[in-house]
């Protein structure tokens, strides 16, 4: 693993001497730094070194992953960071005006577009209303003038009709005077009348 530490070998008691000063021959007894209880007892420490104590491990992996995530991530972060600040500070600075400015402007152009667009739309419909009573209006007249005109018509008719009426009446009386006038005419000549039956 990277950053291994110091691995601390656990010495007995035994091996140290037991801490007096006569125990020289006990010493010896156990061996001398060469012998193989000593080199068990230095193998016991590095495996309970190794096995059981973590701390120089555990803090070389801290270290490591301290070092990796400011180096590393830390800046990157921070670049992404500044690049963001520096991209709102452009866009409150710079695009947002311009944006503003550029819809201000082409929303005005509209405005004015669509209100010319509306007064001609009103202007038309005004015309064709104008129009559409003008029409009614001749309509309403020509049908009122026609109607005077039958009246007149009629009137007419009945005028001339009794007219006729008359002259029919008339020359009616004087065929009746005339047949009248003809049958006594007739009557002078006895001839024609012994022939009446």
């Amino acid at each position: 693993m990277s950053g291994g530490g110091t691995e601390t070998p656990v010495v007995c008691e035994a091996a140290s001497g037991g801490g007096g000063g006569g125990g020289g021959k006990k010493k010896d007894s156990v061996g001398t730094a060469g012998s193989p209880a000593h080199l068990i007892i230095k193998d016991l420490g590095e495996i309970h070194s190794r096995l059981l104590d973590h701390r120089p491990v555990i803090q070389g992996e801290t270290r490591y992953f301290v070092k990796e995530f400011e180096e590393k991530r830390g800046l990157r972060e921070m670049r992404v960071l500044e690049n963001l600040k520096n991209m709102i500070h452009e866009t409150n600075e710079h695009t947002l005006p311009a944006c503003r400015e550029t819809m201000h402007d082409s929303l005005n152009h509209v405005l004015q577009r669509l209100q010319a667009a509306t007064d001609s739309v009103c202007r038309l419909q005004q015309r064709e209303q104008e129009r559409n009573k003008m029409r009614n209006d001749h309509l309403i007249a020509s049908e009122k003038q026609h109607i005077m005109q039958w009246e007149d018509f009629m009137k007419e008719q009945h005028s001339k009709q009794a007219e006729v009426d008359e002259e029919h009446r008339t020359a009616m009386e004087r065929l009746k005077e005339q047949y009248a006038e003809m049958e006594r005419g007739l009557a002078k000549y006895p001839a024609f009348g012994e022939l009446e039956p």
